[in-house]
């Protein structure tokens, strides 16, 4: 992660189905983070999070409500910056129109990060990574 994050050019994650661990929790250092609708992408598997927290693997369903490890949570906590649809249909079919919406998004950050310098680029990796997540004063 310390890597990735001093990087001078432009890094754009896409997380496109089963995202765990601390190999993916590199992913949330780059500039643009999209992730397709049913994906998850979390620090541990929910199985595993239930047999640390509970010793009870059986509370798989609640330790992944309690994760917010889908593609909606992580959005509203500012984890990622964008859902990708997954339209319902012919496999064949959902994945060229997955494909084609990724390249758009792709294509549009890419110009939006390309005016910026390298030290703008990390900055602003850094102030991303530094606005993700809700945080309690208690």
């Amino acid at each position: 992660m310390l890597e990735l994050s001093r990087l001078t050019v432009p890094v754009i994650a896409i997380v496109i189905g089963e995202g765990s661990s601390g190999g993916a929790l590199a992913l949330g250092v780059g500039n643009k983070v999209f992730m397709l609708e049913n994906a998850i992408y979390s620090i541990l598997s929910p199985e595993g999070y239930a047999s640390i927290l509970w010793k009870d693997a059986s509370r798989t369903k609640e330790a992944a409500q309690k994760m917010k490890l889908t593609a909606k949570d992580l959005y509203e906590l500012k984890i990622i910056d964008k859902i990708i649809k997954e339209p319902k249909g012919d496999v064949q079919e959902s994945f060229l129109k997955v494909a084609k919406s990724l390249k758009k998004e792709i294509q549009k950050s890419i110009e939006e990060l390309s005016d910026m310098t390298s030290d703008a680029i990390v900055e602003n990796r850094y102030q991303k990574f530094r606005n993700m997540g809700e945080y309690k004063f208690i």
